[in-house]
């Protein structure tokens, strides 16, 4: 068994006690069983990376129990704390897929008869949230006739809130492996070394650097590390790299993600490749003046609309208002708990960010901004993991704000 998770290592987290607080949760809710299907819940109750369709049963006491596909049941056993016996395989062959062994473990091997099960669904802009579909719910509700399902899932999420020590640690060090990505980069970049270069070459010089440093992956979902240059930096929040060729006088966004203890290091750095103009100029100081504004304001008990307007006041003080988008942040957790921000379903977005949510002291969120000057063909990006304190915030990438000229 490959997994470690040591009581003396600061990134060690108590699995025992989060599973616990869930079956906790559980009582309160009148559940008899929790079934976690969205990559944030495994990766949060298994400390490990399970990519494939899984679902993880929580009992109402004792050690949960995932079913993943069979092609990586036993590397996943190999990585997470779990006893071997409870990670299971569902595979395509009569009475082993998905339903029907979820069906027999809840009622030959818990032996539940009825009961209120609880699940996860909803909706999100994130493609592989996981939450159930409508054939997995009505084929559950086919296969387990004596049982109320309910949705559940911000029981989980509010677990989630506040992050661990372990957490918290394993996000610095995350962050400082996308400084070494970074660093690589810049040194690349410099003294004319862009020439001929094109996005998807220095997207890779990141990736070796920070795999040097410690980081097992990328972000999967937009194209591992997002680069864009020249016109294409004012295209929006998501830009995979390209073949294009960087050109004198473009601006240039590299946004490194690195991974480690499934945390996740994310870090947008802005450059101007020389000679600039004074149009240039201006965007790039405007957007270090905003980004600036607003991690200084970052502390708990602000909102994420408390934050947007105060970016947009600032944002019409300088002129640029036009270039902004209207957030600057969005959550973030052990992988694949990447997007929302609070945990209830009573906001007046529900499933989205909640924009009356109140931060405390001990979250965490990605501080994410953009602006765009599409007719002048420049766009900027920051980002970069905060830990809510009480009076501030604390920026997890050291990597410092500016947006430099390179020649």
């Amino acid at each position: 068994m490959s997994y470690e998770n040591k009581l003396s290592s600061p990134y060690y987290i108590d699995m025992d006690a989060r599973v616990r607080k869930v079956q906790e949760a559980m009582k309160a809710r009148g559940l008899s069983a929790y079934i976690g299907s969205r990559p944030r819940t495994l990766s949060w109750l298994l400390d490990a990376f399970c990519p494939w369709r899984s679902y993880i049963v929580v009992p109402a006491s004792g050690d949960p129990t995932v079913f993943t596909f069979i092609v990586d049941s036993t590397r996943l056993a190999d990585e997470t704390w779990l006893p071997r016996d409870n990670v299971r395989a569902y595979a395509p062959m009569g009475g082993q897929d998905q339903v029907s062994v979820l069906q027999s473990f809840i009622e030959d091997e818990l032996g539940l008869s009825r009961g209120r099960i609880g699940l996860e669904t909803g909706i999100s802009v994130y493609t592989p949230e996981g939450n159930l579909t409508k054939y997995e719910w009505d084929a559950l509700a086919a296969a387990l006739p004596g049982f109320e399902l309910v949705n559940a899932h911000e029981l989980v999420d509010a677990l989630q809130l506040i992050k661990e020590p372990g957490v918290v640690e394993r996000f610095r060090k995350a962050s400082l492996i996308v400084d070494e990505g970074q660093k690589a980069a810049r040194a690349a970049l410099e003294g004319g070394g862009w020439k001929g270069m094109t996005e998807t070459v220095i997207a890779g010089i990141g990736a070796l650097a920070m795999r040097k440093a410690g980081s097992l992956s990328e972000w999967n979902f937009a194209g591992l590390n997002e680069i864009s240059s020249g016109y294409r930096t004012a295209l929006g929040a998501c830009t995979p790299p390209t073949n294009r060729e960087f050109q004198a006088g473009d601006p240039l966004m590299l946004d490194f993600h690195s991974l480690y203890g499934l945390c996740m290091g994310d870090y947008s750095h802005n450059y101007l490749i020389g000679p600039t103009t004074p149009v240039l100029r201006r965007h790039a100081d405007n957007f270090v003046d905003l980004v600036d504004t607003v991690l200084k304001a970052y502390r708990s008990g602000r909102t994420p609309s408390d934050m947007a307007a105060l970016m947009m006041e600032r944002a019409e003080a300088l002129g640029c208002a036009d270039f902004c988008y209207p957030g600057c942040e969005h959550g973030i957790g052990m992988w694949g708990d990447e997007w929302r921000i609070g945990a209830t379903l009573d906001g007046p977005f529900p499933y989205w960010t909640d924009p009356d949510h109140v931060y405390q002291e001990g979250e965490m969120l990605i501080c994410a901004m953009q602006y765009a000057a599409p007719d002048d063909k420049v766009g900027f990006r920051y980002e970069n993991v905060i830990r809510i304190n009480r009076n501030d915030c604390e920026w997890m990438s050291k990597t410092p704000l500016a947006i430099e000229e390179i020649a």
